[in-house]
């Protein structure tokens, strides 16, 4: 029997194979360790600022703080622009369980506006689920009413805010202007990281035009928040001082700064009385400061309450607004553009001395019409049955259009518009405020721009006529027509009209005092004839037949003014203008312009009433009525905060 052969084992040959596998894994386990170690350095060492920064960014959300908007004094300290406390009704998404409900219920209590509910509705659902997002403003009375059914809106609360607040509404509205929501034309023009926190900017007036000054600049407060970004720690809420310097610890905040206040040369006192004086009439006022250029009053009228616009107007209120037929939201003191009638004629008769075309003694005879030469139309004076012998003072005192008719005619329509234009007319005057209105000062040049691009275009004889009494094509805004007065009253010197004049600085209340701009002014004039318009327009308020002596009659003060009366729409030859027959609103408008005392002018007007009637009759009472009110105010106090 044979034996069996036996495999012996090979251990020394199983010892190396596990010592290779051993090393081999311990290269393995040393590479990888390697590889670790090396990303930790990376992550730990390396780029620890960078991990750090983004750590903190997550877990740290910087909330903008809406710094207070600055405040708004006239020129004796009384306010005219304040923020004050309100009630904001806001919704927090994730509480609510039905949305559509809600809202409809919130309307039905007319806590908002049922035409804004699909609006609403879209704004919170486009925050995330626990932001708070504001649906209205609330007056005392809402909130209350809110307040005891509060447990019927989960989700649903109201919180404290401040809101712009014009405690003398519409009375200020063009001139201030107001505040309202950031649209995309806005977003546009503004820097988006300074308003981050604030839902309103200035739309109009002196809120627009100083909007960098009053709005200040943006703070922010540190929050802690989650990976959804839920706030977990809110130094305005929470005690973040006690959690020391772990994660909740060391949170910033940066308080924003106000706003500067702003001081306008603006009086309430005459502005008021403006107002007041216009009544119901369509029309504006500008009272100015021949000495500076100070805006002292700027009324048009209708107006809006200002108020509306900062709470927030419904469709429907913006729609009464936009299509009411008198225009409140216009601002005529500014924008609008009139024929300036007769209140042109002392201008008028200052550029023909000045150019040597009339002198005044020379007199022209009014037969109540005039006709150029070789025609047969008839340009009518105002006064059918004509003034007779006419010299520059009596034409002014009288307003005599015939006379202006051949002074026109004398001077040529170059020398005419060169003359109107040192006074400001056909340009913008360079107020502080934005909407101005240029005007238009007719002229070839003009004509052919306007009417055909013809290098032959005539400009007719009858053209240089009709501007000689501010009629044609000649427009101006009642801010001109105020400084052109104030122009008068300083003998030429002129100033750009300032609603500003000083603004206050929100924290150190330093105020700084805005110096007045002198512009170009008509300097080169003989002193006597600054004299002879003066006396001419004092005569038309003081002397027997002066066409604004009856309304001027008995004023403790002199009083240089002229009174205009512009055509709305041209009255054929044959026929005679009888106001009672047409309508209110085809019928002349009044103007007056003014400045008081005559002999030391501290005041100069513009006044327009739209569809009054002749000046004397619808302007220059309102114009008494706002001198009147200057001179009771203790002008001193005028002189004393000029600057």
């Amino acid at each position: 029997m044979a034996r069996s052969a036996v495999a012996l084992k090979d251990h020394w040959k199983e010892q190396r194979l596990f010592l290779s596998r051993v090393i081999g894994a311990a290269v393995i386990v040393v590479i990888l360790s390697g590889l670790v170690v090396t990303r930790l350095v990376q992550l730990q060492i390396i780029d620890y600022q960078r991990f750090s920064a983004l750590s903190q960014d997550n877990r740290v959300r910087i909330e903008p703080l809406a710094p207070p908007r600055g405040l708004i004094f006239d020129r004796n300290g009384v306010v005219l622009a304040d923020n004050v406390p309100t009630w904001e009704l806001v919704a927090i998404g994730e509480e609510i369980p039905n949305l559509r409900e809600t809202l409809q219920g919130l309307a039905d209590l007319e806590l908002i506006d049922p035409a804004e509910l699909g609006v609403l509705a879209d704004l919170v659902r486009s925050h995330r689920g626990f932001e708070r997002v504001k649906l209205s403003n609330l007056t005392e009375e809402q909130a209350a009413r809110f307040a005891v059914r509060r447990h019927h809106f989960p989700g649903v609360d109201i919180q404290e805010a401040l809101i712009r607040y014009y405690p003398y509404g519409a009375a200020t509205a063009h001139a201030i202007g107001y505040v309202g929501s950031i649209s995309k034309a806005d977003l546009e023009r503004i820097d988006r990281r300074d308003y981050a926190a604030t839902s309103q900017i200035g739309k109009s007036g002196v809120e627009r035009a100083y909007e960098s000054r009053l709005h200040g600049s943006v703070g922010y407060r540190q929050q802690v928040v989650n990976a959804q970004g839920r706030v977990l720690l809110d130094p305005a809420t929470d005690d973040a001082s006690a959690a020391g310097d772990g994660i909740f610890g060391g949170l910033e905040t940066k308080w924003p700064v106000p706003g500067e206040n702003l001081v306008l040369a603006l009086d309430i006192r005459l502005q008021l009385a403006a107002q007041e004086a216009l009544a119901n009439a369509r029309g504006a006022v500008v009272a100015i400061d021949p000495a500076n250029g100070d805006v002292l009053a700027l009324v048009s009228t209708p107006a809006f309450d200002s108020n509306g616009f900062a709470r927030g107007l419904s469709r429907g209120e913006l729609a009464a607004l936009n299509t009411d037929p008198n225009r409140p939201l216009f601002n005529r003191a500014l924008s609008g553009t009139y024929p300036p009638g007769s209140t042109v004629k002392p201008f008028l008769g200052l550029v023909a001395l000045h150019q040597e075309r009339v002198t005044p003694e020379q007199t022209v005879y009014c037969p109540g019409h005039f006709s150029l030469p070789g025609s047969s139309h008839r340009y009518r004076d105002w006064r059918p049955q004509g003034h007779g012998s006419v010299a520059l003072h009596a034409s002014i005192v009288r307003s005599c259009d015939v006379y202006f008719y051949q002074l026109a005619l004398a001077l040529g329509i170059d020398d005419l518009e060169a003359g109107m234009r040192r006074f400001g007319f056909g340009a913008p005057t360079g107020i502080d405020i934005g909407g101005e209105n240029a005007g238009v000062v007719p002229s070839r040049e003009w004509k052919r721009r306007n009417f055909s691009r013809r290098e032959d275009q005539v400009w007719f004889p009858g053209e240089t006529v009709i501007s000689g009494i501010g009629q044609g094509y000649t427009l101006v805004t009642p801010l001109q027509l105020a400084h052109a007065t104030a122009v008068l009253a300083a003998k030429g010197r002129r100033f750009a009209p300032r609603v500003v004049i000083g603004s206050e600085e929100g924290v150190s209340r330093r105020i700084e005092w805005i110096p007045a701009e002198e512009l170009p002014g008509v300097d080169d004039v003989d002193e006597h004839h600054w004299e002879l318009i003066a006396a001419a327009m004092l005569g038309v308020t003081a002397e027997p037949g002066g066409s604004a002596a009856v309304t001027m009659k008995g004023t403790p003060y002199t009083i240089a003014g002229k009174t205009g009366t512009a055509q709305v729409f041209t009255v054929a030859q044959d026929a005679r203008y009888r106001e009672d027959e047409i309508d209110e609103r085809l019928r002349d408008h009044g103007l007056f312009v003014a400045f008081a005392p005559a002999e030391a002018p501290r005041i100069a007007l513009g006044v327009v009433v739209e569809n009054g009637g002749g000046g004397n009759r619808a302007a220059a009472p309102v114009a008494r009525k706002v001198l009147d009110a200057y001179f009771s105010l203790m002008p001193d106090d005028y002189v004393a905060r000029s600057r």
